[in-house]
């Protein structure tokens, strides 16, 4: 049998393990995790070092309030969400270092050092994302009937997006802007199927060069916090989403107005 983070030897302070689950929860939801996950993991984590928590969680920052089990105190943190791009590296890893700690396999210094390793070392290959992504896409221009002329179209504009989408993010870029380039580029390059008249299907091509900056994590999200009542996250994610598709669509118009393909 385990023993919680209280019966052993080396016991955090609240104040200590308010400042990690703020941090931690800023992060979490950060990389695209649920409301509800963030409450399971934080609430598994604190009852493993014998604390109670509540967490308030708003669209922009994430309230923390620890305190010791049975004990009159508490202790508030308020930590910035992270904007960083959808991972679900970051994402799984976290919830396994949440586990880990409520398990006994790791104590809390351990479980910060991990922390810190999972979020400044995201281990994923940029070029083989960039592949995956790339032929992700045009397996959905194949799905959605197109031909081999219409897959290469595709996967060619898809990576040519994809890799912008990588580097303008690198460098901190607004998601918005980044989203409104890479689908005016990726749509400019779909079109060359039509005005080159490549394949049987090159409308297909078109359609389907932008699908990899669909918002589908965030509609997805703001669906799951709607059904757990976390209506303010749930109405601001769905206006994120709706942002980003107006974006999406816009760079889309753009491109198809300067090749001259008709929209009709």
């Amino acid at each position: 049998m385990s023993l919680t983070m209280s019966e052993r030897e080396d016991c955090p302070s609240a104040s200590e393990i308010c400042d990690f689950l703020s941090e931690y929860s800023a992060w979490l939801l950060g990389c695209g995790a649920t409301c509800i996950r963030l409450e399971k993991n934080v609430g598994r984590m604190a009852a493993a070092c014998g604390k109670e928590v509540e967490i308030a969680i708003m669209p922009r920052h994430v309230h923390v309030s620890v305190r010791d089990t049975g004990r009159s105190g508490t202790v508030t943190a308020i930590a910035s969400v992270r904007h960083t791009s959808v991972s679900f590296y970051i994402n799984t890893r976290l919830s396994e270092l949440s586990w880990e700690l409520a398990d006994g396999r790791v104590d809390f210094s351990q479980a910060v050092r991990r922390f810190r390793e999972i979020v400044d070392g995201d281990r994923q290959n940029r070029w083989i994302v960039l592949l995956l992504v790339t032929l992700a896409n045009a397996s959905f221009c194949r799905l959605f009937g197109g031909d081999l002329a219409a897959m290469a179209v595709t996967g060619v504009a898809t990576m040519a997006g994809f890799y912008i989408r990588q580097l303008m993010l690198g460098y901190g870029a607004d998601i918005r802007v980044v989203v409104l380039l890479c689908s005016f580029v990726s749509s400019v390059l779909g079109a060359t199927g039509i005005l080159f008249s490549l394949g049987d299907t090159p409308a297909v091509a078109l359609g389907t060069s932008v699908l990899y900056l669909v918002p589908g994590i965030p509609f997805l999200n703001s669906f799951s916090d709607m059904l757990n009542r976390h209506y303010i996250c749930a109405f601001s994610r769905f206006s994120d989403a709706i942002v980003l598709t107006a974006c999406l669509s816009m760079g889309l118009c753009a491109g198809m107005m300067l090749m001259n393909v008709g929209m009709f």
